[in-house]
């Protein structure tokens, strides 16, 4: 088995009895997504490295506790927010632009096209970031790091009924949100 195949749980595993390149392997595969999932909650690009880099650490340490009751990627997910919501508390730092991070456009999409898109996704991030801290937790980690109602509510410790609860809700004020601003919920 090459170290590109090789499964999450089976590089826990090995990180468990000290493989260190174990760590660097799982390093590889999601420091991206916990960094942007910790940027998204913090709000802040220093917190969000810093942040990131210690999950990796808690792995090293909590590695031979891991029971693979979920995923690596959620398991890893719940010790950034756990993380993130600490340092919240602890300390408040300068705030970050989430408009800075633009999605790349399809190019087969016309300049009209494009500039409809991105004003819409601007609209809909700004819409996301007004909603109820519960709300907007469930929508980033479902719609933009792909998490399954299961895994949301892994990662946040509620039940998956109350995840889906606040998912209609929040789809419920982003819709109305759209419509108050005059964007069709449909393309583009």
């Amino acid at each position: 088995m090459t170290a590109a195949t090789e499964t999450d749980r089976a590089l826990v595993d090995r990180v468990a009895k000290g493989d260190r390149a174990a760590v660097r392997l799982l390093f590889m595969r999601h420091h991206a997504r916990i960094y942007r999932f910790v940027a998204r909650q913090t709000g802040s690009d220093m917190m969000a490295d810093d942040i990131a880099n210690e999950v990796f650490l808690e792995l090293w340490r909590q590695a031979p506790s891991f029971e693979g009751r979920s995923e690596v990627s959620t398991w890893l997910l719940g010790i950034a927010r756990f993380k993130a919501l600490s340092s919240l508390r602890k300390k408040k730092e300068d705030w970050i632009d989430d408009e800075a991070a633009a999605a790349v456009p399809d190019s087969a999409d016309t300049p009209e096209v494009v500039t409809m898109k991105e004003d819409k996704a601007a609209a809909l991030r700004r819409f996301v970031d007004a909603l109820p801290e519960e709300h907007r937790t469930v929508i980033d980690l479902a719609y933009y790091h792909g998490q399954s109602v299961g895994e949301i509510g892994e990662v946040l410790g509620i039940p998956v009924a109350t995840v889906k609860t606040r998912m209609f809700y929040a789809r419920k004020k982003l819709g109305e949100a759209l419509k108050a601003a005059g964007y069709d919920r449909g393309w583009p």
